[in-house]
């Protein structure tokens, strides 16, 4: 069974599969620096009228918790860190075609909120966010 992404389905999903990935429990337990909040910009080409967001409560190499936010940006402020992308770009970064870091060093994925310099610190961890998304049956829109 495929998830749509962006959804609660696929939020949800992801969770299990951050906490299924050993190599993340392993780059991502120096983490202690609070949720990391994603946002996917409104395409209405593609059916998506409005901002979604999706928070990853990840912590010392666990994702306690994620929450999908249908409100966007708007429901996602509390999060010490947001990155902000339209929905190729967070697809090119789920299919692992574009490294996450780079792509917020180009601006490609916008980090709106958080210390930049905290996230290059966690080039591995990132990876492995990413390698757990992709092991995410995802069905996507466009």
């Amino acid at each position: 069974m495929a998830f749509l992404f962006p959804s609660e389905a696929w939020t949800a999903a992801y969770k299990d599969a951050v906490n299924a990935n050993p190599a993340y429990a392993v780059a991502g337990k120096p983490w202690t620096f609070g949720p990391v909040a994603f946002v996917v910009t409104a395409d209405p080409s593609i059916g998506l009228d409005h901002e979604v967001g999706m928070v990853l409560d990840v912590s010392e190499g666990r994702c306690h918790g994620t929450r999908y936010v249908p409100e966007g940006r708007a429901g996602v402020e509390d999060a010490p860190f947001i990155v902000v992308a339209s929905y190729a770009a967070w697809r090119d970064v789920i299919e692992g075609r574009v490294d996450p870091i780079q792509a917020m060093m180009q601006g490609t994925l916008d980090l709106v909120k958080g210390h930049l310099p905290t996230m290059i610190r966690f080039v591995e961890s990132s990876r492995q966010l990413v390698a757990s998304a992709k092991s995410v049956p995802t069905e996507f829109i466009a």
